[in-house]
């Protein structure tokens, strides 16, 4: 039970090693952590730009309104029933399988 000295400095200095070690991986870990993190959001980032230049590809004139009157009038759209309805067709035709040619015909 009663240990020397020398071995609790040794102790000492293995256990700070270890510390050290399992510092480092956690950091480890963090860094990959956000490199994942910061590749989801690069790529909801991209989206977001493409599509908004999409719009204003359509119609330019959307460029000279503030980011407000620009909100108000994507909502108005959007609540416009022969475009919800677009929209709704344009999911459902996207997430239905692919025909697939039946044999025999």
């Amino acid at each position: 039970m009663n240990k020397s000295l020398e071995e609790l400095q040794k102790e000492y200095e293995e256990n700070t090693a270890k510390l050290e070690q399992e510092r480092r991986k956690l950091r480890r870990l963090e860094n990959r952590k956000s490199y994942f993190e910061s590749g989801s959001r690069k790529q909801r980032s991209h989206r977001l730009i493409t599509r908004g230049a999409a719009i204003e590809s359509v119609m330019p004139e959307v460029k000279i309104l503030t980011e407000q009157e620009f909100y108000s009038l994507m909502e108005r759209i959007s609540q416009w029933q022969p475009v919800q309805n677009m929209v709704r067709l344009t999911v459902e035709k996207y997430n239905q399988p692919p025909v697939s040619p039946k044999d025999g015909d």
